[in-house]
C-alpha cells in the first residue's frame, strides 16, 4: 500500500514539474521585445506641430493616459522642451507610478523619452514621437514605444497583444492631439502670438 501511494506521490510530481517545464521551455522560444507605432496627419505646419509636442507636460492634454486618473500626482524636474526634463507621476492603479524623461531631441523631427514605470511592477521603455512635414501645411506624427518583456514574463507575449492595447492608447491621443491642434481656438491663439512676437 505504501509503494503504491509512492508511486501516485512521483507521478503526480512528475506531472507537476511537466507543467511548471513546458511553459519555461515555450517562453525560451518567445521573443522579448516588442514595438508599439502609430501615426496621424495633422492639418499644421511641422514647425508648429514640433514647438507643441517637444514640450512633455503638453501630453496631459493629448495622452490618454493623463485622462484615467484626474487626481493623479505630477512633479516636474528641470525646464521642459529640453533634455533632462522630467515629468514624474503617481496616481491609481490605472496609472501606476513612474517617470518620463526627454533623452534627445532633433528639432523639427523628433523628440525622443525614457519612461521608467515603478509601479505596478518595475520596467523600463524607449518612446519617441517624430514629426514629418508633407506639405506646408501638413505635418506626419507618429507616436512610438520599443520595451521588452524578461525571460519567462515574455511568455505573457502569446496571450497579451500589446500592439492593440498600447496601439489603442496612442491612437486615441493623436486624434486628440489633432483635434488640438487644428482646433480653431489654437489658431486664433497663435495667430495672436505671432502678431505679438512681430
Amino acid at each position: 500500500m505504501a509503494s503504491k501511494t509512492s508511486k501516485i506521490i512521483k507521478v503526480a510530481l512528475g506531472i507537476l514539474l511537466l507543467i511548471i517545464a513546458i511553459p519555461l521551455v515555450v517562453a525560451l522560444f518567445v521573443h522579448k521585445d516588442f514595438q508599439v507605432e502609430r501615426e496621424v496627419l495633422i492639418e499644421r505646419p511641422v514647425y508648429e506641430v514640433f514647438d507643441y509636442v517637444k514640450y512633455l507636460r503638453n501630453q496631459d492634454n493629448y495622452s490618454k493616459w493623463a485622462t484615467l486618473d484626474t487626481d493623479m500626482r505630477q512633479q516636474f524636474t528641470g525646464t521642459d522642451g529640453t533634455v533632462g526634463f522630467i515629468s514624474a507621476w503617481e496616481g491609481n492603479d490605472d496609472v501606476g507610478k513612474g517617470e518620463q524623461e526627454i533623452v534627445a531631441i532633433h528639432d523639427g523631427q523628433r523628440i525622443d523619452f525614457s519612461i521608467r514605470f515603478i509601479e505596478p511592477f518595475e520596467s523600463n521603455a524607449d518612446a519617441y514621437i517624430v514629426t514629418q512635414g508633407v506639405a506646408d501645411n501638413q505635418t506626419r506624427v507618429v507616436w512610438g514605444f520599443d520595451s521588452s518583456m524578461p525571460y519567462p514574463m515574455n511568455l505573457l507575449l502569446l496571450f497579451i497583444d500589446l500592439d492593440e492595447a498600447i496601439g489603442e492608447d496612442y491612437e486615441t491621443g493623436l486624434q486628440n492631439l489633432k483635434a488640438i491642434l487644428e482646433s480653431a481656438e489654437y489658431f486664433e491663439a497663435d495667430e495672436t502670438a505671432r502678431v505679438e512676437t512681430n
